[in-house]
């Protein structure tokens, strides 16, 4: 309807613009002042000559006397803003894409990369298999390449981490590195075979964890005998149940878990939970403070933690969490006094405490018969330890609680401070001397290898 044929007649010329106004044609932007003159010069020429943009002056006038394309210019104006601004909402990531002719490489004489050598072309390495001929020479047939029957390393590889997420350890003890200056497997045919059951499986990881967590040899007892000290200490013939500390998140978000304040929300930006004062100004990364996050994202799970490569948290670091400036397949494992320090000092540590005291304590007081302290310890035992204590441990830990409890009735101030590390408030309800010791107890608890250990 835009595009009709517009005819009549101005002085002695003919006015064609449907003979003009063709689609995609450019149309130039003309000044509103400009337009009078430049649509009258554009009718004075013929329209078999007229230019490009003598052509758009006369759209433009056109269109400008037309009330109906003004408001359908407007309407698609802001249906298109509103397009762009909800794409533009989405999360974006980088896609690869295969060029249509691959970029020549060559051999950098001496590594300088302005002094190229001989040109090579993209191949595997001549000791492993050759990519099959009806395979693309590209990053595509390399992927297939490399879940081949024909190459073994990938289900091997594959296997061994998910066995060492299992059983702290790999089959292949060095699981960064299966070459020869790695360690051999110490089972090596059960290697094997549970890299050949994986792939003929359809790779299916889930399969796999269940078949491994429903075997004999996980669900032995980790209890350690002399014998088995004596001919098995490391554990490497499987005489006994994985017992290892957990690694740094998981650590966390077991102590936030027991506490009842671990969020369950799920994806979203990363989170800036407790650190030290200063964290980032003092190794010098730019001029941006380290702002903590409040409410929800500071127990959200260790999985969003917002991380700086030149500034991990402090917390995690500590229990050896990687730096993240280059790849870990295998972290080392330390017990050190620090990791107690941080168990028992950290803002996010003390805080699950008291909400673990505090959540105790208050489903104690709704309890027809009260608990006493023998019942309540053992709600907090089987939250932390999944089992309720032994008489000897309730007896070390009752008198403890009855220590804890003068002291913070005779020093109110004391109760006060430890009440007031982490965001979330004490119950007014609880009386701050019997949250306070019932946090410290909690804190006993949480810092007991049993609970960090899997």
């Amino acid at each position: 309807k835009i595009l009709a044929p517009v005819t009549g007649r101005v002085g002695q010329l003919d006015v064609s613009l449907g003979d003009t106004v063709k689609k995609g044609q450019h149309l130039a932007t003309i000044d509103s002042g400009d337009l009078a003159q430049a649509v009258a010069d554009a009718l004075a020429a013929p329209a078999s000559t007229r230019t490009p943009e003598q052509t758009a002056a006369i759209t433009a006038w056109r269109r400008e006397q037309s009330p109906e394309i003004t408001a359908a210019t407007q309407a698609l104006a802001q249906a298109t803003k509103e397009k762009t601004d909800f794409e533009n909402s989405f999360p974006t990531t980088m896609v690869m894409k295969e060029l249509a002719e691959p970029r020549t490489a060559h051999v950098l004489q001496r590594g300088e990369y302005d002094k190229p050598g001989d040109a090579v072309a993209r191949t595997l390495p001549a000791f492993l298999p050759a990519l099959p001929p009806d395979q693309p020479n590209n990053r595509l047939g390399l992927a297939r390449w490399i879940i081949s029957p024909e190459n073994p390393l990938t289900t091997r590889v594959t296997v061994n981490r998910m066995w060492q997420e299992v059983f702290g350890t790999g089959l292949v003890k060095t699981s960064e590195d299966f070459g020869i200056m790695g360690a051999l497997p110490s089972h090596p045919e059960l290697l094997d075979w549970l890299a050949v059951d994986f792939r003929e499986n359809g790779w299916d990881v889930k399969r796999f964890y269940r078949l491994i967590l429903t075997s004999q040899t996980y669900r032995q007892a980790a209890v350690i005998t002399p014998e088995k000290l004596e001919k098995d200490r490391d554990n490497a013939l499987f005489s006994r149940g994985p017992r290892f500390r957990m690694d740094a998140e998981m650590i966390r978000d077991y102590a936030l878990a027991a506490s009842g304040t671990l969020s369950s929300r799920m994806g979203g930006p990363g989170t800036k939970p407790y650190q030290p004062e200063n964290i980032w100004e003092v190794v010098g990364v730019g001029i941006q403070p380290y702002r903590q996050d409040k409410g929800e994202n500071l127990y959200r799970r260790s999985v969003y933690n917002y991380w700086r490569r030149m500034a991990p948290p402090a917390s995690l670091e500590l229990f050896n969490a990687p730096s993240r400036e280059v790849s870990c397949v295998r972290r080392d494992r330390t017990n050190t006094p620090l990791q107690a320090l941080v168990m028992m000092n950290d803002p996010q540590y003390v805080e699950a405490s008291r909400q673990l005291a505090q959540r105790t304590l208050q489903a104690g007081a709704r309890t027809a018969a009260s608990l006493g302290y023998a019942g309540l310890l053992d709600a907090v035992a089987v939250r932390l330890l999944c089992r309720p204590l032994r008489d000897e441990e309730k007896a070390v830990l009752i008198e403890g609680l009855i220590r804890f409890r003068a002291h913070y009735q005779a020093h109110p101030a004391d109760a006060e401070a430890l009440l007031k590390v982490g965001d979330a408030p004490a119950d007014p309800a609880v009386p701050k001397h019997e949250l306070a010791a019932w946090t410290m107890v909690c804190s006993q608890l949480l810092n007991l290898d049993e609970v960090l250990n899997k």
